[in-house]
């Protein structure tokens, strides 16, 4: 597949911190695959901070949704908490929690939330993107 072509995964994880692993290994082998190897470690510092979060913060199932297109990778994880995330703070100035979407807001070249209801289920996407180039 070209690496121009749009395509997407998702990726459904338990509520288990192993899905953090089983997240960026995953996400390894996507980016591998499509030839995308230069985004990788970035992309998975991303990902396991936002399944991290996922996981830590919400009792119900979350998913991994790895999108590209237009020379654009699109990371985000959704959860069945509608909460919104709390702000990111200064990175230097947190501690060992809390510094995720610090993290993320720092490495990404853009990201954000959306409230999500389907079906009657609530829930949030929490989501950031990398421009290839």
């Amino acid at each position: 597949m070209p690496e121009n072509e749009p395509w997407e995964y998702t990726l459904y994880i338990p509520n288990d911190l192993r899905a953090v692993t089983v997240a960026r290994r995953t996400l390894r082998l996507i980016l591998t695959l499509h030839g995308l190897i230069r985004l990788t470690d970035t992309a998975e510092l991303l990902a396991a901070e936002l399944v991290s979060n996922a996981v830590r913060h919400t009792k119900g199932p979350a998913a991994l949704r790895v999108r590209w297109s237009a020379g654009v990778l699109r990371i985000g994880a959704w959860d069945a908490n509608p909460e919104p995330p709390e702000p990111p703070g200064e990175l230097g100035a947190l501690g060992e929690e809390g510094r995720g979407l610090a993290l993320v807001a720092a490495c990404a070249d853009l990201w954000g939330w959306q409230p999500l209801s389907r079906h009657g289920n609530r829930g949030k996407y929490v989501w950031c993107e990398l421009v290839a180039g």
